[in-house]
């Protein structure tokens, strides 16, 4: 027994150590970049020899030109995801309550239909989304994303929360209802405080899906004061002599919020969004 756990232990090694470092050398050569010297980002060192912060201070003091509007933008990132976080919340909790609880009729029916929509690539609604927008008049106005975004999050938060929601003990329910619970207690009292861990989980699902969103946000947003910052970036791009040192600090920075609460909520994460995948 003592060597088939170590067998087991090496081989999940064999795999972990691999998939580590494919994934950290990125993020890695990100850092490197943006604390080097301009002259220094093309020697293709693992380690500058002069390592600075002044890349930092340049995003931060908006001096370069395509850095104009970083804070703006910064703030225009965070006010979006922020948005289709707690409007997926709302929509997610009170469809899932509804169908799972309330047994409401035709639930399943609305929830499968919207789950159907996950077999087109979010790509190939980009430009019918454009067309509706247009028709609407929210092109350069960030409604037009938030609302993209939660109409892309929202099926799949659903299902979640109704799985989750169909292993909550059905007693609970009833005996809120002896002690003459109305639904909306029944909600606000016995369901949220249960469903907790998956609430955070899918919210947190929706927030970082709006923060690393470029396509839609491209599409939707074309004015420098209201686009995100991950389409920002992409200017950097459009120059022959682009200032990668300056890109990737603004990258690190970007990145940075998404990992903070990624790490905050991964015990949410983990457990929040496999609730209900195995039937006791």
């Amino acid at each position: 027994m003592k060597m088939r756990k170590v067998l087991d232990e090496g081989r999940l090694l064999l795999i972990g150590i691999p998939v580590f470092l494919w994934t950290i050398i990125p993020v890695y050569h990100l850092f490197v970049l943006s604390i080097s010297p301009r002259e220094a980002v093309t020697a293709g060192k693992l380690w500058p020899d002069h390592p600075t912060l002044h890349n930092f201070g340049v995003v931060f003091r908006q001096e370069h030109f395509y850095l104009v509007h970083f804070w703006t933008q910064l703030w225009n990132s965070v006010l979006i995801a922020v948005t289709v976080g707690a409007l997926t919340l709302v929509i997610a909790t009170c469809a899932a309550f509804s169908i799972s609880r309330l047994k409401v009729r035709g639930g399943r029916t609305v929830m499968n239909m919207a789950l159907f929509t996950y077999f087109i690539p979010a790509a190939f609604l980009a430009v019918p989304m454009y067309k509706a927008m247009s028709v609407y008049g929210l092109l350069n106005n960030q409604w037009a994303l938030i609302l993209a975004m939660v109409t892309i999050a929202s099926p799949y938060c659903i299902w979640v929360l109704k799985q989750a929601s169909d292993k909550l003990p059905w007693e609970l329910d009833e005996a809120a209802r002896i002690d003459g619970a109305t639904p909306l207690q029944l909600f606000r009292l016995v369901y949220l405080p249960l469903m907790m861990p998956s609430i955070v989980a899918v919210g947190t699902y929706a927030l970082l899906l709006a923060w690393n969103e470029y396509l839609y946000a491209f599409l939707l947003l074309s004015r420098d004061e209201s686009m995100t910052l991950a389409v920002a970036l992409g200017h950097f791009l459009s120059s022959d002599d682009s200032p990668w040192e300056l890109l990737m600090a603004t990258g690190f920075i970007y990145a940075l919020p998404p990992a903070a609460i990624y790490y905050a909520f991964k015990r949410y994460m983990v457990g929040g969004l496999t609730a209900g995948a195995v039937k006791s």
